[in-house]
Formats: structure tokens, sequence, C-alpha cells
């Protein structure tokens, strides 16, 4: 017997050391978290957080009805409650399996301060520990919070940060979701139902087990009842009624910046590039190496992972309550929205509608094998396709599904439309909407003040501004012009002929066409002219005289494209793909006196607490002169004012500003970047796949400069904004101005419905 004695003697002591050892390790790993952060810090969220509630904006039923169920000894217990515990652990005991858990709403805030290790632990041994250690972690925690806070800011923080479900975090988000009502507008009812969903939201869910949330809802106001908060006849009436919901879910589909939004979480939860992910060759490689070095060198780049808590753990968007503070301006940004939508809905899709009526098809000038090649991978790239896939269904079975009409709402610009159609047709039928991406920069910080990927983010996911990359066609022109001003020393006077331009290469004589009919008369006329008309043999005159294209590329780098370029000498009619994004923080370097600023989009990231976790600041370098800047400036001018950007003028917009227009060959891109001493924004548009596009009448001056010119009349218009149309360019000082002999340049008349202002062959 002794040695029965003895064994139970060494596994007390075993015991006793392995939690002396857990309670030394959580009360440091609490103590290193709340050292962080003094009282005030702590609860500097009661006053910074946009959602926060206090109690005296709560009905008193409310919290008659938290604690009467979370929390019956709340004013008298000291943080935990050995009652309590004592009590779960009886009827625990008793049910044979866990059923209450004792834990007080001290408790419950520390866990919702500190979330426990979610890691799943084969080990029975590793998994019990792991729970006792995260326990008694929770109960240091909950006794520090009751010495530094009173019981009413207590209640007040666990209320505002406790899970609802359906995304709601917080009695004002949960009252919201659910009611759409503030919290002091909640009744009895509505108070005990939310009270009950935080117990298990999914399982007493009122939208998808609605007959578990009344019944648990009757049983808060049957222990409001207990408690002596209701009389017997107000719980009877009440139970009596059923749960009204006015459901209102937080939809990252809907609101204002849903593509924005969508690119930030994309951003900030990005892991380090993997070679894998990009294609062969050396664009391949040139992009990989890109994407490195900006998740290497950019801060907000992976930002939740190469960042960590308190308790070590990695950063959770969506549960940490991270207040991220963006450069957006709200009402920039619904201007643009409105817009791109606008533009899109009122002019170009009922073009393009009537473009595929005609047509008979929505595709244009590829065979019907390439035509099938896009629907199957479309078809694959949907979700359907891939649930289906995920749930082994045989590729008949999936081809059954798509071909088989089921109901379905779809996109219109007219509003969401109810119909019955086959999934291959309506990817058909989404194929056949032209996109939409545009983005305004302050060029002095490089903030980005409004950002547009799409027109629907709910039925168009790819987010076309800074994600979606296509050919710029002649947006490039300027800085091809810009080299030969800044490398070559040529100047906006320096005359050239109007002739074809041939140029020998290693494989053969290469020589552009231009858009339209136009005439080589042979005439000298100087390089503003060539940029204003957007002519390709002026362009490749430029080039001829680089004579290394390489060169060219290196030096539009400098403006911080960061997409591949290939070094050939049509690169300067814009044969290379670029984002939005770039393009447009590119030509904020002509209006920011030739110094490049990467557009930034977060300035300032703090923590649920208001502790400032991160600040940003946007690198910039030199990239040009800032006599080559002003310069370009009155080029770009004069492409607005006498040449393809002219439209801008007869949209009635006078304002001192330039801009680039830009076509892709058979109107496949169209694009507008415009610059003006406060912002510089562009515009896309263009089909899903380079085949879908306009027969005519879809050059950039035609369907996105108009977006630009829509945007900054309601600027212009806004006087809160702080911009106007009186707003000039700075003048340098000692600045050179040139003059150039007007003789040889007739006004640009606008382009005709019938041809393009540029493209590149």
């Amino acid at each position: 017997m002794k040695w029965i004695k003895r064994l139970c003697s060494f596994i007390f002591l075993c015991l006793f050391l392995v939690v002396a050892f857990m309670l030394w390790r959580g009360y440091g790993d609490c103590q290193d978290a709340l050292k962080k952060m003094s009282v005030q810090q702590m609860g500097a969220q009661i006053q910074a957080k946009e959602d926060y509630t206090t109690l005296d904006q709560l009905p008193k039923d409310y919290i008659d009805a938290v604690l009467a169920v979370e929390d019956k000894r709340f004013y008298k217990h000291p943080g935990i409650d050995p009652l309590a515990i004592c009590r779960a652990l009886y009827n625990d005991i008793r049910a044979g399996s866990y059923v209450e858990g004792g834990s007080t709403i001290t408790q419950q805030l520390a866990k919702n301060l500190y979330p426990r290790d979610t890691a799943v632990y084969n080990n029975p041994i590793s998994k019990g520990s792991k729970l006792v250690i995260s326990k008694l972690k929770e109960w240091i925690t909950a006794v520090m919070l009751e010495y530094n806070y009173t019981k009413e800011e207590i209640i007040t923080m666990y209320l505002n940060t406790v899970p609802y479900g359906s995304n709601a975090y917080g009695i004002k988000s949960a009252a919201r979701t659910f009611f759409n009502k503030l919290p002091s507008e909640l009744n009895v009812q509505e108070a005990a139902m939310l009270v009950g969903v935080v117990n298990a939201p999914t399982r007493y869910s009122p939208r998808s087990n609605p007959d578990r949330a009344l019944a648990r809802r009757n049983t808060v106001i049957s222990r409001m009842r207990e408690k002596g908060y209701l009389t017997r006849a107000q719980r009877d009436s009440i139970q009596a009624l059923p749960i009204e919901l006015d459901f209102r879910p937080i939809s990252h589909n809907a609101g204002t910046g849903t593509y924005f939004r969508e690119m930030l979480r994309m951003v900030m939860t990005s892991g380090k590039p993997s070679r894998e992910s990009f294609g062969p060759g050396a664009a391949g490689d040139w992009d990989y190496r890109q994407a490195v070095e900006q998740w290497e060198s950019n801060p907000l780049y992976g930002w939740c992972d190469k960042n960590v808590k308190a308790n070590g753990q990695p950063y959770d968007l969506y549960r940490d309550g991270l207040k991220i503070y963006t450069t957006v301006n709200a009402t920039m940004q619904r201007y643009a929205e409105q817009a791109v939508w606008e533009q899109m809905g009122e002019t170009v899709q009922p073009m393009m509608d009537r473009v595929t009526k005609a047509r008979g098809s929505v595709f244009s000038d590829i065979s019907k094998d390439e035509r099938e090649a896009i629907m199957r991978r479309a078809k694959k790239n949907s979700d359907r396709y891939r649930q289906m896939k995920r749930a082994g269904a045989t590729d008949a079975e999936i081809d059954k599904a798509f071909a088989t009409p089921v109901p379905m709402r779809v996109f219109s610009y007219k509003g969401d439309r109810d119909t019955v159609m086959s999934p291959d047709d309506s990817l058909m039928y989404y194929k056949k909407f032209l996109r939409a991406s545009f983005m305004a920069v302050d060029p002095s910080n490089g903030y980005v003040k409004a950002y547009v990927g799409g027109t629907s983010y709910r039925y168009f996911k790819y987010d076309m501004a800074k994600q979606g990359r296509r050919q710029v066609g002649s947006t490039i022109k300027p800085f091809v012009y810009t080299f030969a001003i800044e490398q070559l020393d040529l100047t906006p006077c320096t005359q050239v002929p109007n002739l074809p331009v041939t140029i020998e290469t290693d494989n053969e004589p290469w020589s552009p066409r231009e858009a339209s009919k136009v005439v080589y008369d042979g005439e000298w006329k100087p390089l503003r002219w060539g940029l204003a008309n957007s002519r390709n043999n002026y362009s490749a005159w430029i080039m001829k005289q680089a004579r290394q294209p390489q060169a060219v590329a290196d030096f539009i780098h400098k403006f911080g494209i960061r997409s591949y370029i290939d070094p050939v000498y049509a690169l300067c009619l814009g044969t290379s793909d670029f984002s939005l994004f770039e393009l447009v923080g590119a030509y904020g370097t002509f209006a920011n006196r030739g110094v490049h600023v990467d557009p930034i989009f977060v300035t300032r990231i703090e923590d649920r607490h208001g502790n400032v976790l991160a600040n940003f600041t946007s690198p910039s370098q030199d990239a040009i002169s800032e006599q080559s800047a002003y310069t370009m400036l009155g080029m770009l001018k004069r492409v607005v004012n006498a040449g393809t950007a002219g439209r801008i003028r007869a949209l009635g917009l006078k304002a001192d500003m330039g801009g680039k227009t830009g076509t892709s060959q058979k109107n496949s891109d169209a694009w507008f970047v415009g610059v003006t001493p406060k912002l510089v924004a562009g515009a896309w548009v263009g089909g899903e796949d380079r085949s879908i596009h306009l027969s005519s009448g879809g050059e950039g001056s035609r369907i996105a400069l108009p977006i630009f010119a829509n945007f900054m009349k309601k600027v212009y218009g806004d006087s809160k904004l702080g911009i106007t149309e009186k707003d000039q360019f700075p003048i340098p000082v000692n600045a050179v101005s040139y003059d150039c002999d007007e003789s040889a340049e007739p006004a640009a008349a606008l382009p005709s419905s019938g041809g393009g202002d540029e493209f590149f062959d």
C-alpha cells in the first residue's frame, strides 16, 4: 500500500508543478500583454470606436437580460465566480456532458480581448494542457480587468466586443443587422433574442435556425422572470410573440468602396509571392521579382502576418478590431462610383448591346474554337464548378448541371432581376458587359482619393484598377516623349517630318501604321503636334533616335511602372500591359514637379484599444527634372486644348489640366488619364476578354474620357473638397516655356465616329 501512496503523492506533486507552471506562464503572458497598454489605453476604444455604445444608450431590459443569463452575480464577484464554477461542474457531471461553462462576463471579455489558441491538437494531453493554460490566462486577465476597471466599464466593453453572428460584433452592429435599429430602440423580446444568440451564434441564429432561436429567446425571458425583471404576465405575453426580423447583414458586396475594401484585404493578408504564381519567361521572372520586392519593402503588404499581437499570434483582420485609416475621401469615392456607373449604364453598355445584337455574338474576330475555349475557362473559374468538383462530381454531371435552367438573380443597370436560365447561359450573359475602372490620386503625396475596380462587386469580382492589367495603347507616349526631352535633349518645338518611319530590327524592318487615314504630307511639325494628335510615326521617330528600346523601358520604370515592358521598338505604341493603379501613379510625376510618389492608401493602423500599431508614408524619388515635368505638362495641356482629348472642353470643363487618351487595337482597351494641379485621375473601359469590344466608337476619348470629366465636374461643384477650376499648376523658378511656331499646326478636330484616336499594330 505504501507504494500506492507514494505513487499518488508523486502524481499529485507533478500535477501541482504543472499547474504552477501554467499559472506562471499564463500570468507572464497576460503581464506582457497588459504592460503594453495602460488602463486608459485599454479603454481608448470607448471614445474612439465608431460603433461603441455606452450603457446609457441601452434599454434597461437588455442589461437585465444579460445579467440574468450570463452572470447573475456580476456585481458580487471579483472577476471569477467560484460558486458559478462549482455549479457548472456539478451540472456537467450530472448531465454527463458539457452543458454549462461557469464563465463570468469579465472572463468572457478577457476571452474576447485575447482569443484562445485555435490550433487543432490530436494529442489529448496537448489539447487539455492548452485548454487549461487558456482558462488560467482568462482568469488572471479577468482579475486584472476587475482591478483596473469599474463594473460598468467592464460590462460596457463586453457588450461592444461580443460576437452575435452574421459578422455582427458588438450590440450596435447586432441591433442594426438583425432589426435595423439603434440599441436604444430595442424592445424586450428583441433584446432577449440578441442575448440568447450570444451563447451559440450559429445554433441560435434566427435566420438559419428560427425554432431554436425562439426557444432560446423564451429561455432568456424565463430567466428574466426568475430574477424579478419581468412579471408573470409580461413573461407569458412576450413568449407568445414571434420573432420579427428586419435582417440587414453587413455585406462585403454592398456599400461604398467595395473594390477598395477587397483590395485592401488582399494586400494586408497577402503571403510572400511564389514563382509558381507568375507566368513563364522573362515577363514572369520580372513580375515575380517586382512582387517580392514590393512585399519585402512595403510594410503594408502582408502586414497581418508580418506583425504579431502581444500573445504571439498574427493579427486577424476580421476579429481583432483593427482600425485602418485610409486615404480615400468618402465624397470623392461616391462621385467616382457615380461617374463610372452613369457612363457605363447610360452610354457604353447600350452601345455594346447594339453591337452584340447586330453581329449576333458578344465576341469579335475570333474562331469558334477560340470562343469555346474562352467559355470553358469561364466555366472552370466559376464558383459553381469549383464546388461541384470539390463534391466529387464528374465532368458529365457538371456539364449537365450547367446546361440545366435554374432560377437566379442577375445583374442589370436597371436593377437586379430574377430570371430562369442555365449557368452556361449566365456565363455568356455576363460576358457581354463591358468593364470599367477608375482611380484618383493626390499627386503631392500619393494619397489615393477614389478607387473603383468595376461597376458591381457582387457580380464582377475581378478588380480592374489594381489586379487587372491591360495594354495601355497611347497612354504610354508621354513617357516616351519625356525620354526625348530628358535624355535626347529635344524640345516640344523640335521639328520632325510628317512621314512614315521605318526602323531596322534584328528580325525585319518595323514601320507602324496610324489608327485612321492620315496624310503623310512631309511637312515639318514640332514634337508637341505629334503628341497632341497621338501620331504613331512621331513616337517611332523618337525610338529611332533613342536606338536602345531597353533604355526607354528602364526610363519608364522610373515613373513607378512595375509591370514588365518588353524592350522592343513597338513599346512606344503601348504594347505592354499596365494596371490603372500604376499608370495613374506614374502620371502624378508630371504634376508633382518630376518627383514620383508611389500611390498609398493607408496612413495608420490602430488596435481595438486605440494604440498606434503602424504609420505609413509613401516612398518618393526624383524621376525627372522639374523643368522636364513642366515641359511635359505643357504638352499634355495641348492634348486637351488642341488634340485627341479635346472632348474635355466640349463637355464643359475649362480648368487648367492636361491628359492623354489611349486605345488599343480594335478598341479592346480604352484609356484616359487626366492631370490637374491637385488631382490625377484615370479611367479604363474594356471587355473581360480582348475579343469583347465595340466595333466603332470605342476610343479612349469617347468612352473613358467622359468618366474623368463627369467625376471632375462633381468634384469642382463641391466647394467642401477645396478643389476648384481656378487651380493652376505652379511655374518653377527660372522655368523655360516653349512657344512653337503655330503656322504648321492646325487645330486637331475631334475623332469621327468611324475612326480611332490611336492604337498600336
